[in-house]
Parts: C-alpha cells; structure tokens; sequence
C-alpha cells in the first residue's frame, strides 16, 4: 500500500480477517445458487422474484473477487 493510504478502521479489519477464512468457491457457489433459485422461480411464473433473487448474483462474485484481492494482497 502507498505511504499516504490511511488506514482502514477497526470495523473494516475485523470484516475482512473473518470474511478470509472463507474459501473463493463460497462466494461462486452462492452466486450460482442465487442464478439457480431465479432460474426455477422465472420458470414457476414468480418473474418479480426471480429478477430479485437473480440480482445475487452480481454482488456474490464482486464479494468473492474483493476476498480474492484481501487474500493475495493483504490488507494494509
């Protein structure tokens, strides 16, 4: 990290020391089942609540790549 990157605060350490003890593959697998769950619902006609659930997706996979990049490039 550069010199002048101030630090992160307790709160943010504390999330990022226990959310490292979790393996990549977690957040994938939640995102697949998130896309899952909206595929069966879309298919059983609840269209609002597919588009809801499918929206996972998206946020699982930026979380497991943010894990990813804690992981191999620590934290400050």
């Amino acid at each position: 990290m550069a010199v002048n990157t101030p630090d992160e605060g307790k709160m943010t350490e504390a999330i990022e020391k226990q959310t490292s003890k979790l393996p990549s593959g977690v957040y994938l697998a939640a995102s697949l089942t998130a896309m899952t769950a909206s595929l069966i619902l879309k298919c059983c006609g609840k269209g609002n609540t597919a588009l809801f659930i499918g929206q996972w997706a998206a946020p699982f996979l930026i979380m497991g790549l943010y894990n990813k990049v804690v992981k191999t490039e620590g934290h400050d």
